[in-house]
């Protein structure tokens, strides 16, 4: 409640430390050439969504769902025929992928039994959709990436609606992320650009830790656009989002080519154009552009890596689970119901005070709210199984007293820290310029943790006058 004072009338503390929160922003990947997964990585490639409409040719393969059935052994491009037979190609000589392409006249879904269901897959691509997806396909695409599957968005220039049905990929991608019925409020953190830029090669940002730039396929230095568009990030409503590749003259939150992020315990890749991953052949009568092998571009290395990144790297899979990590929500008492158990906190920071409401149940961390100078924290220890990938997510809500538009008065840092107490990452800083109603959530990758105990804490600051309150609900450390 804006402007409230609250009592420190406030519940006991239990003891025990909160453990993991991100370093800041994106997801990092072994970059290390893994060996021949024991469990393909499983990939489903769309084309329900008129992706060879006009000269798009977006498929792996005619032969679908199974590419095997035109070439059970292919090694060039032209085993199987498709604008993206380069990109199926590549990863089936692997012998680590398992690749399927859902036909036309299907549908996206998610929990049910067919054979492209997508909980049979880790990693959904979106090869420049054509129609809007249904209520139920949106449903179905972000409870998939919010259980820990990836999702690969690749969208084109503004305008470029190849079957005239009055949509194009942007506008189609940009309706998947703000009208769903999963989370519609920003959930990965950008939009995408209605812009149309004729040409350009953006350049990738310097990461030497990054798979998706520096992965097994190779390193990646610049993309393409023939005829594309970017991204704005939001870094405000997800903290993981991360820009890989800038439009020449733009750096930031604006003109992002390629960008990463995660939502729940999922990963999301977003790339501009359609053209970095097409290879120039396909069906007959299309007229195609072989972005693919450009000579002034490393668009294959970024496709590849980028696909293996978003399918759990070398260690495990995505919404259908692979590989040897068992999926689990490794946090004691995520939304607070039994009290201070198994989390230590100032006293009275886990509350069921109804002067700010929970976002789920009774009870939530409240800290700081008083308008005036105090210091409030919440922590647990967590133990991060090796060869896990893991996402911290956590719901925020900022109510402040201040006005200004300028000032962070009033801060919240989460922290991850060893065993001995060390902060080993900052990954956020919220203030009261975050303030804002309703819950956001907010996701952090802790899979570079695996193998380690850690603690998350949250560390609330208030000034002197203004109250500013910082509540959390529906925590969550999901590993797979």
């Amino acid at each position: 409640m804006l402007g409230f004072r609250r009592s420190r009338h406030r519940l006991t503390t239990a003891a025990a430390v909160f453990g993991l929160l991100v370093a800041g922003a994106a997801v990092q990947a072994s970059a290390a050439a893994p060996a021949a997964a024991a469990t393909p990585h499983r990939i489903l490639f769309d084309n329900a969504h008129a992706e060879t409409a006009g000269n798009a040719d977006w498929i792996i393969s005619t032969s679908q769902p199974d590419p095997l059935g035109q070439d059970s052994s292919p090694s060039a491009e032209t085993d199987w025929t498709g604008a993206l037979s380069s990109w199926g190609v590549a990863l089936q000589k692997t012998g680590d992928y398992s690749l399927k392409t859902l036909p036309s006249g299907s549908s996206l879904a998610y929990g049910g039994s067919t054979a492209t269901d997508l909980s049979n897959f880790d990693t959904l691509v979106l090869p420049e959709p054509n129609t809007l997806f249904t209520t139920a396909e949106k449903t179905a695409i972000m409870t998939f990436v919010k259980n820990g599957g990836g999702l690969f968005m690749v969208s084109d220039h503004t305008g470029a609606d190849r079957n005239s049905d009055g949509e194009d990929a942007v506008e189609i991608l940009n309706d998947l992320m703000t009208n769903n019925s999963v989370d519609s409020t920003d959930p990965f953190g950008f939009s995408i650009d209605t812009l149309s830029i004729s040409s350009d090669y953006p350049s990738a940002i310097s990461d030497s830790s990054n798979a998706v730039l520096h992965g097994s396929f190779g390193t990646v230095t610049k993309s393409l656009i023939a005829s594309g568009t970017t991204a704005t990030l939001k870094p405000a409503d997800n903290s993981a989002v991360k820009g890989l590749l800038y439009r020449t003259g733009y750096s930031g939150n604006t003109g992002a080519f390629f960008a990463t992020s995660t939502f729940g315990s999922g990963r999301v890749a977003f790339w501009g154009d359609s053209s970095p991953i097409d290879d120039g052949t396909g069906q007959s009568g299309n007229t195609l552009y072989d972005g693919w092998n450009d000579t002034g571009a490393t668009n294959a290395a970024l496709a590849l890596n980028a696909t293996e990144w978003l399918a759990g790297g070398g260690s495990s899979g995505g919404g259908g689970g692979g590989g040897t990590c068992t999926a689990a929500q490794l946090l004691a008492n995520p939304g607070f119901e039994s009290g201070n158990t198994s989390w230590t906190a100032t006293s009275g920071v886990i509350t069921n005070s109804s002067s700010e409401a929970a976002r789920t149940g009774s009870y939530k961390a409240w800290l700081n709210g008083y308008g005036s100078a105090n210091t409030d924290t919440l922590s647990q220890s967590v133990t991060i199984p090796s060869g896990c990938a893991a996402t911290l997510n956590f719901y925020l809500h900022v109510d402040t007293a201040e006005t200004t538009t300028s000032t962070a008065y009033d801060t919240l840092k989460a922290q991850v820290l060893n065993s001995s107490g060390t902060v080993l990452s900052t990954l956020a800083t919220y203030s009261n310029l975050n303030a804002a109603s309703g819950y956001t959530l907010r996701s952090f990758d802790l899979s570079s943790y695996a193998g380690q105990t850690v603690t998350v804490k949250f560390t609330g600051t208030e000034g002197s006058t203004l109250q500013t309150s910082f509540v959390l609900d529906d925590t969550a450390l999901n590993v797979s």
